[in-house]
């Protein structure tokens, strides 16, 4: 939602007129950098108001904040209305809800200046007040912006906001757009839906695409798309060079699941969990090319022959190695170590063992991955526990079981001087990882992709991308 008028030109409108304009509903997330200042930023953890009003900071920090995403969202406003009574309108949407949520918290402070309150619910259900801020105002103001141009838009508000009633995420998702005629509405969803089970609790930061998911499978779509600002390529293109990476054009559920392990995720793994169960296609559009099909996500798509899709990866993960000498024929290890990092939220890339060692791949802050080994090494005092910094390289296709794909990707790495640390190869055929050193990580990529993409696969036909 960042470049508005390209998403009006290319997919809101994108030259449909009449009855062609309906038959679809459209999830919207906030504008870029909104939910950075309401909650925290996303990379960098700096705080935002959420942040800062669980830190509880001296002097006024929240408000501050509170008062900084009403500028940033006003600014947007600014820029894109060019009517202005509707820009009023929107100021005043924004302004009333802020205005809550600041009485809101303003009574939760008071209350927690007394010692006898403990706020460890009221402050989980802020965050989720917070977040829904986001969605709100820009799904109000793009039901806004298609009526100044003549299109039956309904802002429809899945956030809950002063509904007092407990719902499942699917029961007001499928309540809400059962109630709505698509053929002449078009229906502008939040991308935030209030459940009792608590939306951004159970998805963090992936709400949006979840609550994108549930509405295509409760309404039974044909077909979900997912407009990004690039399409779905062969590799990172400021990486190897725009004119060498290639769309995808076609690929299934599995390769999206090892995309999001990664953290490329071409969808949340929840989210596309749903579409493929229900067997609705996903299709990845590229905002900025409004004629070009995308890239097509199927449950049963294997390519025709085998063949490498994408070159992926992580440029920093730690190894966490877990020795003990007297590890073998015992059990009840690979448990404890589990039980561990899921008590310290650890992301798990991927794992390894043998008779006395396992080791994990885990994408987590060096402070999280500290408190692991600490507490693996008092529960296992004649352990050894370590952990260091490697990358990972991922070669992914729906079908890569190539003779020789393994042996020639490791004569590239050798062949450019790039030392592999470990190796993982499944039995599915779906990926390989490398596993190198932090440094060779864009070398790596970039040799792997120009000898087992480039100089070996034809570019993606139109057919097969349509």
């Amino acid at each position: 939602m960042a470049v508005t008028e390209t998403v009006f030109d290319n997919v809101l409108i994108g030259g449909r007129k009449g009855a062609d304009l309906y038959e679809r509903i459209f999830v919207v997330s906030a504008y870029a950098g909104i939910t950075d200042l309401l909650l925290e930023h996303k990379k960098s953890g700096e705080p935002g108001v959420f942040g800062h009003f669980i830190s509880d900071d001296t002097g006024a920090p929240w408000q501050e904040a509170l008062y900084t995403v009403r500028a940033a969202m006003r600014t947007h406003n600014a820029d894109m209305f060019a009517r202005s009574e509707s820009r009023a309108e929107a100021d005043d949407f924004i302004d009333t809800r802020i205005d809550e949520m600041r009485i809101c918290l303003e009574d939760l402070d008071r209350l927690r200046r007394h010692g006898q309150f403990l706020l460890t619910e009221p402050l989980v259900t802020v965050r989720e007040m917070l977040a829904c801020l986001g969605e709100a105002h820009s799904a109000h103001s793009t039901a806004l912006l298609l009526r100044d141009r003549d299109v039956n838009a309904a802002f429809v508000d899945l956030t809950g906001w002063g509904d007092t009633a407990k719902l499942t995420l699917d029961e007001r998702i499928g309540e809400t757009l059962s109630s709505i005629d698509i053929s002449t509405v078009l229906p502008i969803v939040t991308g935030y839906a209030a459940s009792k089970e608590g939306t951004v609790r159970r998805y963090d930061r992936g709400y949006s695409e979840i609550i994108f998911s549930r509405a295509a499978v409760l309404t039974g779509a044909h077909e979900a798309i997912i407009h990004k600002e690039f399409h779905l390529s062969s590799a990172d293109p400021k990486l190897v060079g725009r004119e060498k990476a290639r769309k995808i054009g076609r690929t299934n559920y599995d390769v999206a699941d090892q995309l999001a392990n990664l953290g490329m995720e071409a969808i949340h793994p929840g989210a596309g969990r749903g579409l493929r169960q229900a067997g609705i296609p996903l299709r990845v559009r590229n905002t900025f090319e409004r004629d070009d099909g995308g890239t097509l996500i199927c449950g049963d798509y294997v390519s025709d022959k085998p063949r490498v899709e994408i070159i992926t990866g992580l440029r920093s993960l730690f190894a966490l190695e877990f020795f003990e000498q007297d590890m073998v024929g015992e059990k009840g290890y690979d448990v404890a170590i589990l039980d561990t990092l899921t008590k310290n939220k650890i992301w798990i890339v991927s794992k390894s063992s043998n008779a006395n060692t396992i080791t994990h791949y885990l994408a987590s802050k060096s402070t999280a991955v500290r408190r692991v080994i600490a507490d693996l090494e008092e529960r296992f005092p004649s352990a050894e526990v370590s952990a260091h910094l490697v990358a990972m390289v991922s070669v992914i296709g729906s079908d890569i079981s190539e003779p020789g794909l393994v042996a020639n990707a490791m004569t590239t790495l050798s062949n450019a001087g790039i030392e592999v640390l470990g190796l993982q190869h499944q039995i599915r055929n779906v990926d390989v990882q490398f596993l190198i050193k932090p440094d060779d990580f864009d070398a790596a990529v970039r040799e792997l992709h120009e000898a087992l993409i480039v100089s070996r696969v034809a570019p993606v036909a139109e057919s097969e991308a349509a």
